[in-house]
């Protein structure tokens, strides 16, 4: 005995493979935009990586600079204490991660600035004291601090547009609702310039 397929059997079937197809397309579209998440999350996070390498050769380069200009007879100490105490901050704000929010971004960024600026007003200071400025060591550490500072900004720089990739990257549908799926794809803060950065700093004598 023969059994013919009846049209509803058949509409059964179309609809059951149109489903599958669709399924298989929502799960392979959710995959691609993971993947894409994942690695621009990972293009950022090694830019961070960079950022936070720059900071720490800064960091490291103070106490010598300190020392040095020490050794200046009348040197300013109000410059010094200034720079030392700037960096002792930078040390208590915890670095933040790629993924962090703006707020804990903006503190970090704002220790950081502080420091920068501390080191500026002491080089600027340095230029009255030609005894120390002649030296072949304070040279040195200018030249090394100025061209970190250079890094500084250009990592920085790296930073913000990888961020800004991801960033745009997340808003763009489907990638959206899979940034809505997983917790993991926060969107990124940036950079922002340090108020002032335009001007150079002012010292009075």
């Amino acid at each position: 005995m023969r059994i013919t397929a009846t049209p509803h059997n058949h509409l059964g079937r179309t609809v059951a493979i149109a489903v599958a197809v669709v399924a298989v397309m929502i799960l392979g579209g959710t995959c691609v935009s993971y993947n894409h998440l994942v690695e621009s999350q990972q293009r950022v996070d090694a830019q961070w990586a960079q950022v936070q390498n720059v900071y720490q050769r800064r960091a490291d380069l103070v106490p010598n600079l300190v020392a040095t200009v020490k050794g200046a007879a009348e040197f300013e100490k109000s410059t010094l204490i200034a720079v030392t105490e700037a960096r002792a901050r930078v040390g208590q704000v915890n670095a933040p991660s790629a993924r962090a929010d703006p707020a804990k971004m903006a503190e970090y960024q704002q220790a950081q600035d502080q420091l920068g600026g501390a080191l500026s007003r002491l080089l600027v200071v340095a230029e009255a004291y030609p005894q120390l400025t002649a030296t072949q060591n304070f040279r040195d550490l200018q030249a090394q601090l100025e061209g970190t500072e250079n890094r500084i900004a250009v990592e920085r720089m790296r930073y913000n547009e990888v961020a800004r990739d991801f960033n745009t990257q997340r808003a763009r549908f489907p990638a959206s609702l899979v940034a809505g799926m997983f917790g993991r794809f926060s969107a990124k803060p940036y950079f922002a310039a340090q108020a002032g950065a335009e001007e150079a700093p002012k010292v009075q004598f």
